[in-house]
Order: structure tokens, then sequence, then C-alpha cells
């Protein structure tokens, strides 16, 4: 049996999109297995995150973004509309959440059936990737059968279970504090959480270290 490791995963994160598709081609090339485990952005978590954070943090955040895109060569635009609706100018959340939890749970749903990490991959990059009016159309239907899976059957369960799955999102918020991280993308390999999109490379050497082998062609 391959290598597991499990990676919390956010559908607001650029990060977490960033580093998706090097973590699926790391996947897809090694006898390794990649669990996606979807949790609520700091957003939800902790609304006034935003209003606290030093002023130059969003300018940042945004050039480094665009940078890491532009250097992996990775599709790369702003979310239109954003995951979670809040006020630019004042960093200030809203009330009202139209998307988010529905992704979230979306992404959990997909979990129960083995396969959030391609579901996740595909809405990601529409979200990330510059498609404009994501949640409209067949987009995320499409995104769907992608990842071989039916968006009538996963929206009918988050609506019918969302209770459920909330406190399955919650528990994954709760194993990443527990494995020493709070943030995402964070990727756990055998109890070592590796944060951020850029510990990839040491993430695969400390997998090299445990066996990680390339796949029989």
């Amino acid at each position: 049996m391959g290598l597991q490791a499990d990676i919390f995963w956010s559908f607001r994160s650029p990060y977490s999109y960033l580093a998706t598709r090097r973590y699926s081609a790391l996947a897809q090339e090694h006898d390794l297995t990649i669990n996606l485990r979807p949790v609520y952005p700091l957003a939800i978590r902790e609304p006034d995150f935003f209003e606290r954070s030093h002023p130059n943090w969003l300018r940042y955040t945004f050039t480094d973004m665009f940078r890491v895109a532009q250097f992996h060569g990775i599709p790369f635009g702003p979310p239109r509309p954003d995951p979670i609706v809040q006020d630019v100018l004042t960093r200030k959340i809203s009330d009202e959440q139209p998307y988010i939890f529905r992704l979230s749970r979306l992404g959990q749903a997909a979990a129960r059936r083995g396969k959030s990490f391609a579901f996740c991959d595909e809405v990601s990059r529409l979200i990330w990737g510059g498609a404009e009016n994501w949640h409209e159309g067949d987009h995320l239907a499409g995104a769907a059968t992608r990842a071989g899976l039916d968006l009538d059957e996963l929206d009918a369960e988050a609506i019918k279970d969302a209770e459920v799955l909330d406190a399955e999102i919650a528990a994954n918020q709760a194993a990443l504090e527990a494995a020493g991280h709070w943030g995402v993308p964070t990727l756990v390999f055998d109890s070592e959480p590796f944060f951020g999109q850029d510990r990839i490379e040491m993430a695969v050497w400390r997998m090299q270290q445990k066996g990680l082998v390339a796949r029989l062609a």
C-alpha cells in the first residue's frame, strides 16, 4: 500500500488553489494518496481577522499570489465573485454568505465519496482560474462531472445534511489543529504538518525519506 497524506484546504484560499494542481500531479506520478479535507476559511472562523491584520497584509498577499502563479505558470485571476462576500475597503465580512457554505458542504459531500481532491481541484480552477460567474450556468455541474460526480446529487445532500456536513468540516479543522497548524493549505504526512504552497518540495523530501516511489508506467 502506498503512502497516505491529508491536505486541509479552503475554497477561499488562493494558496490552496496554487498548491492543488502540484499536489495532484505528485499523487498521480507517485504511489501516494492525498485526502483533501475541506475547512471553512478564516473569514468564517474568525470574521474580524482581516480587520485586525496589518494594513500591508492584503496588498502583499495580492502581490504574492499573482507572483506565485506566474512563477509556476498556473492560470490565475481574481475570483468573480469572491467565495466570501466582503467589503474590500473596510475588510468587513458580510453577514450574508451565499457561496462559501454551499461550496464547503459540496466539498465535504465529495469527500464522503472519496473524490474531494478531484472535485475541489476542478472547482478551484473555475474560482481562481479566471472564470467569470463561476457560480452560474453549468460551470459547477461541469466541474462535478469532470470529477466523476453529479452536482444535483451533491447539492441535495448539502441541503438535506447540512448540519452533519458542518460537523464533519469542524472535525477537519480540529484534526488540522491537532496536527499542529491552523491555516490552509496544510499537508499532514506521518503526523507532520507542512503549511503553505511553498512547502511542497519539503513535503516531497520528507515523503522520499519514508519511501515515496514513482508509480509504474
